[in-house]
C-alpha cells in the first residue's frame, strides 16, 4: 500500500468498519497500520496476531480490499467535485450527496449531468435556445403553450415550425429525465428484483452449437437476482459465440407510474402529457438500455468474482494435499506412440535414472514384449515404493499394464493416479530447461508427474495456476483478476506450509513472504557458492537482502539440521530471547524441541504467568508452545493422504449401487467430480453430496478429499458416471 495514502489511511478505519462491521475499529487501524509499514499479509497474520487481536489471512485481505475500494471511491469522488467547481455548479446540496456516496456508481450517477459528452438532440436543442422552455414548461402551465412555443420558432436554427420546437423540447427533457440520479437508483433497484435474465438461440445460430452445448438456454428465463452465477457464465460465453441472444425481461408499467408521480404527481393538463412522452421515451432509449447494461456487467462480474474465488479455493486445497514422504517414487507419463516416459525420484525427490518403455500399441510386439521386464527390473533395481501415473492420454492403459506387475512382484508396490494438468506447460518452460536441461521435454513431464506425489506443493507452484484446471470458466473470467487471486492463494499456502531453506527452488521461495523472484535466486545462488545454511541468520548475508526482507520472510523458512534447532520452526527469530528464557525456566535444553518430555512440560505452563514474565502476549505464547513442541510441523500432514491403488476398476465393473473409495479431483458450483480409477471421473450431483440441503459444494468436500460414494448410474456411451455420498439414495 501506497506511502502517500497513510494519512486517508487513519481516516479510513471508521469507514471500513461501517463496511466490515465484524471487525472491531482497532483491529482495522492495527491491519492499516501494519501494511502501511511494509509488512506482508503472511507475515501480519502470523506473527503480529496481539496487535491485530488474531486475524487471519482472509480477514487482512478483506480489509485491504475494502480500503483500497473506499480509497478509490474517495479519489473518483475529488475528481468528479474538481469537475463540476470548475463549471460553477457544485452547489452544496449536491456536494453533500457526492460526500454520503458509499459506492462509486452513485458517484457517476450524480456526476451524469455535468459529465461532457458528445453532441447529442439534446445539445443541438439546447444550442437552438430551447432550455428556457424546456424548463417553463415544468413548471406545468395550462394554457399558452403553442404561443410560447411559436414564439422560439427560427428556420435559421432549424426550427421552422412549433412541431420542430416541440420535438427540440422533448429531447431535452428526456435527457434531462435520462440523467436523474434518484430515477437511476430506483429503476436500478426495481429491475433488479423484478427483472428476469432471458436468453434465446439466436436465428440461423443452431448449427454453430454442433455439440449443443447451450441447448439448456435455447429459451430461458430466471430472476435476475436468482440466477446462479455458473448460468450467468455460461449465458455469457454462448452471446460471446454469436450462439445466444441475451436480455433483461420486464414489466415496464410500475417504472412509468412510479417516475411519472415523481415529476407530475396529480396534475393535469396540456404540459403533463409532454412531459410523461418524454420521460417514457427517456426510459425506452437511455434509461432501460443503460440500466439493463450496468445490472448485466453487476451479475457479470459478480459471477466472474464467483468464479475466481472458486478456482482459488480449489487451488488452495489442490497444493495443500499431503505429501508421500519417505517414499521412493516412479513419476509414470503414460503414451502411445512416442512411449510411456518413466522417472525415478528418491526419498527426497532427487532425481536418479528415466527410461522409456513401450507397452501400448502401436508399438510393435517386440517393443511391446519388452515393456513389461524393463519396467519390473526398473522397480526392483531401484526399490521403488509408488508409482504415479498421469491421467492423460493412454493413463487407463497404463494403469492396467502397471497393476499387472505389481501382481508379480515380492513387495508391495502401490500406484496412484495423479492429475497431470500442466505438466507440459511446465516442462517446456525456461525454469525446466534449466533444472533439467539434459532431459527431452516427455521426460521433465515424468518428474514432474512424480514429484506431485512426494510434494505437490513444491511442484505444483512451478506451473502457470491457470494451467492445472481445477476451477468453472477459468478461461471467461478477467485474467488480471484471476492472476491476482491466484498468487495470493499460492502465497497463502506457502507460506502456512513454510519451506526448507537448503532444498527450496528459486520458483517456491518467490512465493515466501518478503520476497521476490531476484532474491528467491540469489538465495539459490549463494546456496550453491557458499554451500547449505547452518543457521537463519546467514540468510541477512545474501545480496540483496535487506533487513525487511529479512524480518518478512525468516519466519517461514526453516533449517533442518542446522546449528539452532529453532530454525526448525516456525518461532520468529525475534522471539528467540523469549523462547531461551522459557527453556531455561522449565529447565530444558533446545535440543528436546519436539520430545515427549518437553511437550508434557509445556502443557501445563501457567500461560498468562509466563507471558507476562517473557514480556510477550499470549498469542506469541501460544504459536512459540506449538513451535517446541511440534518443531518442522507441516499442516498438510493433517491433509487425506492419496488413495493408493494395486488393481483396476473399468467402467463396465461399475454397478448401480456398488459402493467405492475416491478422490475429490474439482469441485464446481453443481457438484463435485470425483475419481473412482476409471478413466471417467463421476459426478456427485450438489443434490446428492449429503443428506441435508447443500448451496455450497465447497462447504461440503474439498480437492484432494477421500471419500465414500455409491453408483447411481453408469453411461458408457456417453462415458458419464453418476455418483452419490448419500447412503439413503443407494437400493438395497
Amino acid at each position: 500500500m501506497a506511502k502517500e495514502t497513510e494519512n486517508s489511511m487513519v481516516d479510513l478505519a471508521q469507514p471500513v468498519h461501517q463496511q466490515l462491521n465484524q471487525y472491531r475499529v482497532n483491529q482495522i487501524q492495527a491491519v492499516l497500520s501494519l501494511l502501511d509499514e511494509g509488512n506482508t499479509v503472511p507475515f501480519i497474520a502470523r506473527y503480529r496476531k496481539e496487535r491485530t487481536g488474531t486475524l487471519d489471512e482472509v480477514a487482512i485481505r478483506e480489509i485491504e480490499d475494502e480500503t483500497n475500494r473506499l480509497m478509490k471511491l474517495n479519489q473518483r469522488r475529488q475528481e468528479v467535485m474538481k469537475l463540476i467547481n470548475e463549471q460553477g455548479k457544485l452547489t452544496p446540496k449536491l456536494k453533500k450527496s457526492l460526500e454520503q456516496a458509499t459506492v462509486l456508481q452513485q458517484v457517476e450517477d450524480l456526476y451524469l449531468p455535468y459529465k461532457q459528452k458528445r453532441r447529442t438532440k439534446a445539445t443541438i436543442a439546447k444550442e437552438a435556445g430551447l432550455e428556457p422552455l424546456a424548463k417553463w414548461i415544468m413548471t406545468f402551465p395550462e394554457t399558452g403553450l403553442d404561443e410560447k412555443a411559436d414564439s422560439f420558432v427560427d428556420p435559421k436554427k432549424d426550427l421552422p415550425d412549433i412541431t420542430a420546437v416541440w420535438a427540440g423540447v422533448h429531447e431535452i427533457l428526456a435527457e434531462n429525465f435520462s440523467e436523474r440520479a434518484d430515477f437511476r437508483e430506483w429503476i436500478r433497484k426495481y429491475t433488479w428484483n423484478n427483472g428476469e435474465l432471458t436468453s434465446k438461440l439466436k436465428r440461423k445460430a443452431e448449427e454453430a452449437d454442433e455439440q449443443q452445448v447451450y441447448q439448456t438456454y435455447y429459451d430461458f428465463q430466471q430472476a435476475l437476482k436468482k440466477i446462479p452465477p455458473y448460468r450467468i457464465l455460461a449465458i455469457n460465453r454462448g452471446e460471446k459465440e454469436k450462439i445466444l441472444t441475451v436480455s433483461i425481461a420486464l414489466d415496464n408499467t410500475s417504472i412509468l407510474n412510479h417516475c411519472n408521480f415523481q415529476l407530475v404527481g396529480k396534475r393535469v393538463g396540456p404540459a403533463v402529457n409532454k412531459i410523461k412522452d418524454a420521460f417514457a421515451d427517456a426510459y425506452k432509449r437511455f434509461l432501460g438500455p443503460a440500466i439493463e447494461r450496468e445490472l448485466r456487467r453487476q451479475i457479470s462480474e459478480s459471477a466472474d468474482d464467483h468464479a475466481i474465488q472458486i478456482f482459488g479455493k480449489n487451488l488452495y486445497h489442490l497444493l495443500m494435499q499431503a505429501p508421500l514422504k519417505g517414499k521412493v517414487v516412479m513419476g509414470f507419463d503414460p503414451a502411445y506412440r512416442t512411449g510411456c516416459k518413466l522417472a525415478i525420484m528418491d526419498e527426497n525427490g532427487r532425481f536418479l535414472t528415466k527410461q522409456v518403455i513401450y507397452p501400448h500399441k502401436p508399438a510393435s510386439e517386440k517393443q511391446r514384449q519388452a515393456a513389461g521386464p524393463e519396467f519390473k527390473k526398473l522397480l526392483e533395481d531401484y526399490h521403488v515404493e509408488m508409482i504415479a501415473i498421469g491421467n492423460g492420454t493412454a493413463s487407463r492403459e497404463s494403469e492396467e499394464f502397471v497393476s499387472e506387475i505389481l501382481k508379480t512382484l515380492d513387495h508391495p508396490v502401490y500406484y496412484v493416479i495423479v492429475n497431470e494438468a500442466g505438466a507440459s506447460v511446465y516442462s517446456a518452460s525456461a525454469n525446466a530447461r534449466a533444472e533439467f536441461a539434459d532431459l527431452h521435454v516427455e521426460e521433465r513431464s515424468a518428474v514432474n508427474i512424480g514429484r506431485r506425489l512426494q510434494d505437490p506443493l513444491a511442484e505444483l507452484i512451478k506451473v502457470d495456476p491457470k494451467a492445472i484446471g481445477v476451477g468453472q470458466y477459468q478461461h471467461d473470467v478477467p485474467e488480471k483478476s484471476l492472476d491476482e487471486q491466484l498468487d495470493r492463494v499460492v502465497e497463502t499456502a506457502v507460506n502456512q506450509v513454510g519451506v526448507n531453506l537448503n532444498t527450496a527452488s528459486p520458483e517456491l521461495l518467490t512465493h515466501i513472504s518478503g520476497l521476490t523472484s531476484t532474491t528467491a535466486k540469489n538465495i539459490v545462488n549463494f546456496r550453491n557458492e557458499n554451500g547449505q545454511f547452518s543457521n537463519r541468520q546467514s540468510l541477512k548475508d545474501v545480496p540483496r537482502l535487506g533487513p525487511k526482507a529479512y524480518q518478512q520472510s525468516v519466519g517461514f523458512l526453516r533449517i533442518i539440521g542446522g546449528s539452532d534447532p529453532l530454525d526448525n520452526t516456525d518461532i520468529h527469530p525475534e522471539s528467540y530471547a523469549a523462547t531461551r528464557k522459557l527453556l531455561s525456566g522449565l529447565k530444558a535444553d533446545p535440543n528436546e524441541i519436539g520430545t515427549p518430555e518437553l511437550q508434557q512440560k509445556l502443557s501445563v505452563i501457567d500461560r498468562p504467568m509466563w507471558a507476562d514474565k517473557l514480556e510477550i502476549g499470549q498469542e506469541t505464547l501460544k504459536d512459540i508452545i506449538e513451535g517446541l513442541s511440534k518443531p518442522g510441523r507441516d499442516l498438510r500432514d493433517s491433509m487425506p493422504a492419496p488413495l493408493l491403488r494395486q488393481d483396476v476398476l473399468t467402467m463396465a465393473d461399475l454397478k448401480p449401487g456398488m459402493e467405492l473409495q475416491g478422490t475429490v479431483r474439482n469441485v464446481i458450483d453443481f457438484g463435485a467430480f470425483v475419481d473412482i480409477g476409471v478413466k471417467q471421473d463421476g459426478l456427485v450431483h450438489i443434490s446428492q453430496l449429503a443428506d441435508h440441503y447443500v448451496s455450497d459444494p465447497s462447504a461440503e468436500v474439498t480437492i484432494g478429499d477421500i471419500v465414500t460414494v455409491w453408483v447411481l448410474d453408469v453411461d458408457e456411451q456417453r462415458n458419464r458416471i453418476q455418483l452419490t455420498m448419500r447412503k439413503d439414495q443407494v437400493n438395497p
